[in-house]
């Protein structure tokens, strides 16, 4: 997962974990010595620059069928602090996050889990760390209980076109976990009846729509910058088909926006328009990245590779 931002913050009290970690493969000494840690990388709510944290982290018990990638959690605990720590509000606003475990360094979704999977969660990851039991304990608030979510493995470069099937791939996915979500949400809220409450929407619905959003935008950006100019100078025929593509960019840009405005008014939208208005921009989106294979993936694969 590409960051296009400066490069990252580490506090001055993280510093030398952060240094110790990555200079020797993940294993740290002192306070961290045998422990499982991981370096976070996020990007900050207000500042927009990335900031690294190091975290213990518990891999999640796989779920029955579940071929994914290990899954692990983290929890925003800051000691049992009375607030939650910055980097835990920094991927509420931006859930495209960097891990770094062992010699391993890979994008992922940052995806807080609530309800009854949080009190899995939370009591998988007491029994693997106990000490997290005290720092519940030493403060009022529920220690958010965050997942990890690896989409795929990255794998070798094979060609520029590969490389756009695998993002659209992922892009894919989001769009299809923000589907999900919506209709697990809705079949809670009709399970509870009309005198009921209506179930709260939940975070996974947000973070994978903003994920695929905040993607979907660091994509094209690439794609202005680097991929159509190569392709113009490869192939200038293709120009009335990349000039579509940029066009296309602004109106999909604009259908970013409204794809958020419609999520964030879930709770108070009728289910079947709220679902065909959903499939509509679906099928907007990815007819657009359709026809951005269709375009882009035959050139890109003539493309030499990049050196190294």
């Amino acid at each position: 997962m590409p960051f296009s931002h400066p490069p990252a913050r580490v506090s001055d009290v993280n510093r030398p974990v952060v240094e110790e970690f990555r200079a020797n493969a993940g294993r740290v000494g002192g306070m961290f010595e045998g422990g499982d840690l991981l370096l976070l990388t996020t990007v900050g709510a207000r500042t927009g620059r990335e900031q690294t944290v190091p975290l213990g982290f518990v891999r999640e018990e796989p779920e029955s069928g579940d071929p994914g990638p290990g899954r692990l959690l983290v929890v925003a605990s800051a000691g049992g602090a009375p607030r939650h720590p910055d980097w835990y509000r920094n991927l509420l606003a931006h859930p495209m996050v960097r891990v770094e475990v062992g010699e391993d360094d890979f994008g992922a979704v940052a995806v807080p889990l609530e309800g009854a999977a949080r009190e899995r969660a939370f009591a998988h990851v007491v029994e693997r760390a106990p000490g997290y039991a005290d720092h519940q304990a030493a403060t009022a608030r529920a220690l958010p209980v965050v997942r990890l979510e690896r989409p795929y493995v990255d794998a070798p470069f094979t060609g520029f076109g590969d490389k756009l099937r695998e993002v659209h791939t992922w892009l894919r996915a989001q769009l299809r976990h923000v589907r999900d979500e919506t209709e697990a949400y809705f079949a809670a809220r009709e399970r509870g009846g009309a005198a009921a409450p209506p179930a709260v929407p939940g975070l996974r619905i947000r973070q994978h729509c903003l994920a695929f959003c905040e993607s979907l935008h660091t994509h094209h950006t690439l794609e202005e910058q680097g991929a159509l100019p190569a392709i113009l100078r490869a192939h200038p025929h293709l120009a009335p088909a990349v000039e579509r593509l940029r066009a296309e960019h602004r109106v999909v840009d604009a259908l970013r926006a409204r794809l958020v405005a419609l999520l964030d008014g879930v709770a108070e939208s009728d289910p079947e328009r709220f679902r065909a208005e959903l499939a509509r921009m679906t099928r907007e989106l990815e007819a657009h990245l359709d026809y951005e294979e269709e375009v882009l993936i035959p050139p890109l694969d003539l493309l030499p590779p990049p050196p190294g």
